[in-house]
């Protein structure tokens, strides 16, 4: 099946090869072109691009899940968008449609910390030129860029309670799946159980000690983020 379709031996991927520098290169380009000409980006005419863009993340995610299925690998236990990345196409598609805020608070965080992990350090098989390639790191950029398009153009920033709300969130979506996770023995979010290759998680203790580990080290992370994207000419 080619570009769609092929065994990942034939892709394979590996981690900071040409193919993967090239894409950390362009989310620094793409990032600060978006900070150099936040100014050209204002104004309605650009309302269109935003819902262009939200868009494309949803016809590239539905061909993404096509592909799984005609492939034999959509599968409930792994294929549901559970994950905290995938959340945040979720979230960044919501908010392109809506510019609402309190999406941009949850966003924030959940992409800066999450897709940014996943573009250094990602979970993947399949290289370039493989239709699995195209679809993980356009939708990991764009959750990046999209946050830092609504910083800098519209002008939105965290507070304080942002992190708060953060926290509500992931509180009260942990507990719904760990309950899917238990219906169709998955390990969305890695709450059932660690990955079984080598990862950071290793270090954050037993299970399940490391989950709480690991949400007080997004949450510490979360701090750090409000820090540097808080409106500086106030409090909070």
């Amino acid at each position: 099946m080619g570009w769609f379709g092929g065994k990942y031996e034939e892709y394979d991927f590996e981690m900071f090869s040409d193919s993967h520098f090239i894409i950390i290169a362009l989310l620094f380009v793409v990032s600060v072109a978006i900070f150099k000409f936040r100014k050209n980006l204002k104004g309605k005419k650009w309302r269109f691009t935003e819902i262009g863009i939200a868009i494309s993340l949803i016809l590239i995610e539905s061909s993404y899940h096509f592909w799984m299925y005609v492939n034999g690998m959509w599968d409930v236990s792994h294929a549901i968008p559970l994950e905290l990345c995938s959340i945040s196409l979720i979230l960044s598609v919501i908010l392109l449609l809506t510019r609402k805020r309190i999406i941009y608070e949850i966003l924030l965080f959940t992409a800066l910390l999450g897709a940014s992990q996943a573009l250094f350090t990602p979970l993947l098989n399949f290289d370039f030129p493989h239709f699995r390639f195209f679809h993980f790191f356009y939708t990991h950029l764009m959750m990046i860029w999209v946050v830092l398009y609504f910083t800098w153009i519209h002008g939105y920033r965290p507070t304080i309670v942002s992190v708060v709300k953060l926290f509500v969130f992931l509180n009260v979506l942990m507990p719904v799946i760990m309950l899917i996770n238990k219906a169709v023995d998955g390990n969305y979010m890695f709450l059932s159980h660690k990955p079984k290759s080598p990862s950071l998680l290793d270090l954050l203790g037993p299970y399940p000690w490391y989950i709480l580990s690991m949400e007080f080290l997004l949450i510490t992370l979360s701090l750090i983020v409000w820090l540097i994207f808080r409106d500086k000419r106030r409090k909070g």
